[in-house]
């Protein structure tokens, strides 16, 4: 099979983590598809163990453990404060002391703060090492998805990459069904909502202390988890889904409900009775309960619609084809959400979308402002827009036309500065069709003449780009060899 440097390059930038060290770009271009499903197939790809790195509940004791020393640590220096207040003579109550206070040794980093650092020096080595990066990518982009704020506080700061730890990346390659699991009833998550104060109004505990629902988790789940802000749910909804949820918690200090720091059921807490929710009622009595609503709305057609048209703009572009959405949505739907599949089929239909619709790259382009330089060696593909932008004086009515190019090229998120950047050089192009101001000029006339603007826009004719060229002082525009 033939070299394909320019879908090598897609499959390095697009998916993976940039090329790292030589060979990686043969590498890529031998096989692209090839070379990124080949990292989907390797056992354990996605995980992330360490002796050092803690398990939820771990951490969370760790915690747990901080905290209390620190009650420990006031309440000893409030007594060390009325003891020496008990024990001071009247007569010396004002007297300055002579004796040099002693300098107290720095303390150790909180414990919250260590395992923050460490969670986030592991995550780093990882995606330095990895190649190509793929399955690194979408851990980064369902990490995201599901993303909690470490400014919440101290518990979720020292749970957060526990979190990515034991609800993501387990699933990052299977069913998003399972993930969704695992992230709504991580305490990491319920935390950061609030579900822990969410009780059933006609609950036991709602009874006795008159406290409500909360339903932060709730919408979060419906409308960015999930279904997303059009995904046809009400407000009837999230409260059904509110009060499913009810007792969903972890267990905290004390242990009273089960191990500290890990998920437990309250029953005490929960809302009886049976809800409904997008049309369709759930009558279960415990967890079991939010399990089965869970799975229903991750099988929904309206989660599969904005799943997909997120990855594919993730990866693709900022505005996806239609035809890219549509295939992965379906893929979602008949797979039951598996996740592997659907970053197979991303790859499949991307880099065979570019290979069908690729563009020829200009290859006798100055890459140089001052437009003296003659022909340059081959020029990658995210070089394009900088060459252009140097060399090609363009007006405002085709920086859609270009703004496509770039994004047949790779680059999504960039076509839009890219085609505006263009339009501000075209005084300075302007400026070298002037006749020469000086003798110095003199020896380097010829070499003026063959870089013209003219000249710049002929070469991007021959070279088939496609566009309409609007060249200061030239009566009628230029035309590309394809549109």
């Amino acid at each position: 099979m033939a070299a394909d440097l320019h879908a090598g390059f897609i499959a390095l930038n697009r998916f993976g983590l940039r090329s790292r060290r030589g060979g990686d770009l043969a590498a890529a271009a031998s096989y692209p598809r090839g070379f990124l499903r080949a990292e989907l197939e390797q056992p354990g790809i996605a995980a992330l163990e360490a002796p050092d790195l803690p398990r939820t509940a771990v951490a969370l004791k760790i915690l747990f453990t901080d905290q209390e020393q620190q009650r420990l640590q006031r309440l000893a220096a409030d007594m060390t404060i009325q003891t020496a207040s008990l024990e001071e003579s009247p007569g010396t109550a004002g007297t300055p002391s002579s004796a040099k206070p002693k300098e107290a040794p720095k303390p150790p980093p909180p414990a919250i703060q260590q395992v923050f650092r460490t969670e986030a020096s592991a995550r780093l080595r990882r995606i330095l090492e990895a190649q190509p990066g793929f399955v690194e990518r979408l851990v980064q982009f369902w990490t995201n998805h599901f993303c909690v704020a470490t400014m919440k506080g101290g518990f979720v700061r020292i749970a957060a990459g526990a979190f990515e730890r034991d609800a993501i990346r387990p699933h990052v390659l299977g069913r998003f069904g399972d993930m969704l699991q695992a992230v709504e009833s991580h305490p990491a998550m319920l935390f950061y909502l609030d579900n822990q104060l969410s009780i059933g109004p006609n609950s036991p505990a709602g009874q006795r202390t008159g406290r409500g629902l909360n339903e932060n988790l709730a919408r979060e789940i419906l409308e960015l988890h999930t279904l997303g802000v059009n995904g046809g749910y009400t407000q009837a909804d999230v409260t059904a889904l509110a009060r499913i949820i009810t007792g969903w918690t972890f267990a905290g200090r004390a242990g009273q409900l089960g191990e500290p720091g890990s998920f437990v059921f309250n029953a005490n807490s929960h809302e009886p009775g049976e809800q409904i929710v997008l049309g369709r009622p759930y009558a279960q009595r415990d967890v079991g309960q939010g399990r089965a609503a869970l799975a229903d709305i991750a099988r929904h057609p309206a989660t599969a619609q904005h799943l997909a048209f997120k990855l594919a703009r993730h990866f693709v572009a900022d505005e996806p084809p239609p035809a890219l959405v549509a295939k992965l949505t379906d893929i979602f739907r008949n797979t039951d959400g598996a996740l592997k599949a659907l970053a197979v089929a991303l790859v499949d239909r991307t880099l065979g979308m570019h290979r069908a619709r690729r563009c020829a790259i200009p290859k006798n382009v100055s890459t140089r402002r001052d437009g003296l330089s003659g022909a340059c060696p081959k020029i990658p593909a995210n070089s394009s827009a900088r060459c252009f932008s140097r060399h090609a004086a363009l007006g405002p009515a085709w920086t859609e036309r270009f703004s496509r190019y770039c994004r047949r090229l790779g680059e999504p998120r960039r076509h839009e500065s890219a085609a505006r950047n263009l339009r501000t050089h075209r005084r300075s192009l302007a400026r070298f069709a002037e006749p020469a101001r000086s003798s110095r000029r003199d020896c380097r006339r010829s070499r003026i003449e063959r870089n013209t603007p003219g000249d710049c826009a002929r070469r991007i004719e021959a070279a088939g780009v496609g566009f309409v060229v609007d060249v200061p002082g030239s009566a009628a525009p230029m035309k590309g060899a394809r549109r």
